[in-house]
C-alpha cells in the first residue's frame, strides 16, 4: 500500500511539472502571464510584465582611426591618427574627438593637433520609417596655423534617414558659425587678406544593408569654404560599416574631391570598441 501511495504521488508531481509552462522564463506561468515573451534581461511583476531592464541604457564607444589625404596645394600629403569617444543614453548622445596630423610636401613639413570637436545629439522617435537626428557642437581651436584660426566655432546640424526594407535614403545639413578673426598675410611684398565666413554644408546619399552586420553607402557632399572667395568644396564618398562582433566594429570611408578646393583623395580606416 505504501509503495502504491508513493507511486501515485510521483505521478501527480510529474503531471504538475509538465503542466507548468513558462516559455519566456520570467518565473510567471504562461497561463497567468499577461506579458508573454518578455526579455531575459527584464525584471517582471506578478503579472509577468517588465518593471526594469537589467541591461544598462548607458553605452559608450571608443573609436581609433588613421586617415590619409592628398591635396594639389604644394602636392601635400597628410597622415592623421584620430580618437573619438561617444556616450549614449536612450535617444541622447555626446561625442568628443580630436586628431594628430603630419603633413609633408617637397618644400613643406608640419605636424600637430587638428581642431577638436565636442557635441551632443538627440534622435527623434522614428515616424513611419523616418529617423531624424538633431545635433549641436563646438569646434575647439587646437589647430595652430599662420591663418590665425584662433577662436571657437559653433555648429548645428539635422540629419534625416528614411528606411525601406534593406535600403535607406539619407540627407543632412550643417551650419557652422565661424568666429575666426580676419587677417592679412604678406607674401613676397604683397598683402593677401584672409576673410572668414559662416558655412552651409549639405549631403545626400543612399545606403544598403548587405547583412545584419554589414552596411554600405554612397553620398554627394557640398560645403562652403570657411574662406570667403574660395569655391565650394564638393566631394563624392563611399562608406562601409562592419560589425566584427557585439563589442567591435570597423568603418572604412573614401572621398574623392570634385572641386579644386577639396582634397584629391581622402581615406579613413577606424576601429571601434563598444562598452
Amino acid at each position: 500500500m505504501k509503495k502504491n501511495l508513493l507511486f501515485i504521488v510521483s505521478i501527480l508531481m510529474t503531471i504538475n511539472l509538465y503542466a507548468y509552462t513558462d516559455n519566456d522564463m520570467d518565473g510567471v506561468e504562461d497561463s497567468i502571464d499577461k506579458c508573454p515573451n518578455t526579455s531575459l534581461t527584464d525584471l517582471v511583476d506578478i503579472n509577468g510584465c517588465s518593471t526594469k531592464s537589467l541591461v544598462s541604457q548607458h553605452r559608450y564607444d571608443v573609436i581609433v582611426g588613421i586617415n590619409y589625404s592628398d591635396a594639389d596645394v604644394d602636392s601635400t600629403d597628410t597622415l592623421a591618427t584620430s580618437l573619438q569617444v561617444d556616450y549614449y543614453y536612450k535617444q541622447f548622445s555626446v561625442q568628443a574627438s580630436t586628431s594628430f596630423y603630419k603633413s609633408e610636401s617637397d618644400n613643406y613639413s608640419d605636424s600637430g593637433l587638428q581642431d577638436s570637436f565636442l557635441g551632443a545629439s538627440y534622435r527623434v522617435n522614428e515616424i513611419d520609417n523616418l529617423s531624424i537626428s538633431l545635433s549641436a557642437g563646438v569646434i575647439i581651436p587646437t589647430y595652430d596655423t599662420e591663418l590665425d584660426n584662433n577662436n571657437m566655432d559653433y555648429m548645428a546640424s539635422v540629419n534625416l534617414s528614411y528606411s525601406l526594407e534593406n535600403f535607406n535614403i539619407f540627407g543632412g545639413y550643417i551650419y557652422t558659425l565661424v568666429n575666426d578673426d580676419n587677417i592679412i598675410i604678406a607674401r613676397e611684398g604683397i598683402d593677401y587678406p584672409v576673410v572668414y565666413q559662416n558655412t552651409n554644408a549639405y549631403s545626400a546619399g543612399l545606403g544598403y544593408y548587405l547583412s545584419s552586420n554589414l552596411y554600405m553607402s554612397g553620398s554627394y557632399n557640398v560645403s562652403d569654404s570657411i574662406y570667403k572667395g574660395v569655391e565650394d568644396i564638393e566631394t563624392v564618398s563611399v562608406y562601409g560599416y562592419y560589425a566584427i562582433d557585439a563589442k567591435r566594429f570597423v568603418t572604412v570611408s573614401y572621398a574623392n574631391g570634385l572641386s579644386d578646393s577639396a582634397s584629391n583623395n581622402y581615406l579613413s580606416l577606424r576601429l571601434g570598441f563598444l562598452f
